[in-house]
């Protein structure tokens, strides 16, 4: 199949491209969000093509696409305005929703929710973890659920530093939802590295808050992703801050490397952390306790870890998923 989809979602992009499709992303110039095409920091296939827009509409004209994947709500627009094609009514079409709701959380209608269907088409919903589909209000859409699954980056934990891991993306912007406050309160109590896109606005939130916190001030970083997996596999520890969040790939891909999980009990963690993998809590003084122990101890973290990368090979692989895309995708070219 050719498959049309924004670059939006790097680590999620990277999983799907790995398909037995060709896919075509949107590039412009200076790559901004609506068209960012082929990955600078990660390692994608031949087989993801970057298209600007006159090409599309020449490839949606001479090639011909099989189906669309949309995950914001204006790409519906871009690509009518691009190809002159409509979203689920000229070609088969899918909207993946990477996101729980961002307004009052049991009553946030999705904005695909009551799309006109005679005059746009039909577009399922599909979720990333049961709990965004359970939380969004999608009225009469048909959605679906395809969990996340990540190539397999290879048992690297060394564990050789001692320090807690976070990966937050845009730390200062997102405070609260990416539980920013959390990560501070850990840091105070145990030293820290973190990793991201504007970690670097964060330096000025830890040195008021003591020694221990200001020594993370040094150990912000914002890497290419196989970097990034050589210097989280050397913490001791990994932390997953967020309030509120779907289910940050960013956590599944440190437990495949082997380390073990400090997270907050909310949303979908519940799933991808079991109690031999870490700890869950929802008091960071606690989260902060557990990591010290393990920062004193590396065999108990390393047993964590061991079974935080066996889980989520056997419950994210990548071959379901792509198998499950797939299955989807077809259903929606030949319904």
């Amino acid at each position: 199949m050719r498959v049309l989809l924004w670059h939006v979602h790097g680590s999620w992009t990277t999983a799907f491209v790995q398909g037995e499709h060709e896919y075509l992303v949107p590039v412009l110039p200076d790559r901004p969000a609506d068209g960012r095409g082929r990955a600078q920091t990660w390692d994608w296939p031949a087989s993801v093509r970057e298209l600007g827009p006159a090409e599309l509409r020449r490839a949606f004209d001479d090639e011909g696409v099989d189906a669309v994947v949309l995950q914001r709500p204006h790409e519906a627009r871009l690509l009518r305005e691009w190809t002159g094609r409509r979203a689920g009514r000229d070609v088969p079409t899918v909207y993946l929703e990477h996101d729980a709701p961002g307004g009052p959380a049991a009553a946030t209608r999705h904005p695909l929710a009551d799309v006109d269907v005679a005059a746009e088409g039909h577009v399922p919903i599909v979720h990333v973890t049961q709990f965004n589909a359970l939380m969004w209000d999608t009225g009469p859409a048909r959605t679906a659920v395809i969990e996340h699954g990540i190539p397999d980056p290879g048992h690297r934990y060394t564990g050789e530093r001692e320090r807690v891991a976070a990966v937050v993306n845009e730390p200062v912007r997102r405070w609260r939802a990416a539980g920013t406050d959390v990560l501070l309160q850990v840091a105070r109590q145990a030293p820290a590295e973190v990793y991201g896109m504007g970690t670097a606005l964060l330096a000025e939130h830890l040195s008021p808050l003591g020694p221990t916190a200001a020594g993370a001030a040094d150990r912000l970083y914002d890497l290419p992703q196989a970097e990034l997996h050589d210097r989280l596999a050397g913490a001791r520890v990994y932390l997953h801050p967020y309030r509120w969040t779907s289910l940050g790939l960013a956590l599944l891909e440190a437990m495949a490397l082997g380390l073990p999980v400090l997270a907050l009990p909310v949303t979908a963690a519940y799933a991808a952390v079991p109690p031999e993998a870490g700890v869950l809590s929802a008091d960071p003084d606690e989260l902060a306790a557990v990591a010290r122990r393990w920062l004193a101890d590396p065999s108990e973290a390393a047993a964590h870890g061991k079974v935080a990368r066996e889980h989520v090979l056997t419950h994210y692989p990548l071959d379901r998923f792509l198998d499950r895309w797939t299955t989807l995708l077809t259903q929606e070219v030949s319904p």
